[in-house]
């Protein structure tokens, strides 16, 4: 009993002191100026059982007897998505892409339209070589939303920082375009 009563002391203090530093660096980082900032598009083509030839993403899991070539319900809950986007530096969907984002993103609430996301950006220009991965909520209604950058590789090698999305265009339920501002404050 003594044991038990030691390690759950223990646990909480490593909780409040973790929370306390956490505090502190994030006070610290409030002020700071971003160490690179990227501003890019990523252009969703949603597979409707008739765009086969053009489609970066489909659903690849939903409830239980619904159709996978159509978002379900009014918020799409329980909608699970990949997609292998391209990506590009202007919001023209034709334009030369930089590189994919590559991922899936998960409709999470039935009373507010809403996703979670985890996806990559796969860049490999002139201009950048690597990857920048993001996760984080995505409450699809709002203007912005800000996302987290939580690593990357080659250019972006364990970055971290902030990633800022706007819904740029939406046609429908097949095509939206997201305009996504990058700030990093952990560059190396």
């Amino acid at each position: 009993m003594e044991t038990r009563r030691l390690a759950i002391f223990l646990f909480l203090l490593s909780l409040c002191l973790s929370q306390s530093w956490g505090t502190q660096n994030y006070k610290k980082l409030r002020g700071r100026k971003p160490c690179k900032t990227l501003v890019l598009y990523f252009h969703d083509i949603i597979f409707n059982g008739k765009n086969a030839k053009n489609t970066t993403s489909s659903i690849i899991a939903s409830p239980e007897g619904a159709n996978r070539t159509i978002l379900s319900g009014q918020d799409h809950f329980g909608d699970l998505v990949v997609f292998n986007d391209p990506i590009t530096i202007d919001n023209n969907l034709h334009s030369e892409p930089i590189g994919r984002a590559q991922g899936i993103y998960v409709y999470d609430n039935k009373d507010v339209f809403t996703a979670w996301l985890a996806f990559s950006f796969v860049l490999n220009s002139t201009d950048y070589m690597g990857t920048i991965n993001f996760a984080g909520a995505d409450p699809l209604m709002n203007k912005t939303r800000d996302i987290s950058v939580i690593g990357g590789t080659g250019d972006f090698f364990m970055t971290r920082g902030v990633a800022t999305l706007m819904t740029d265009a939406l046609e429908g339920e097949v095509y939206f375009r997201l305009r996504v501002d990058i700030k990093l404050y952990e560059c190396w």
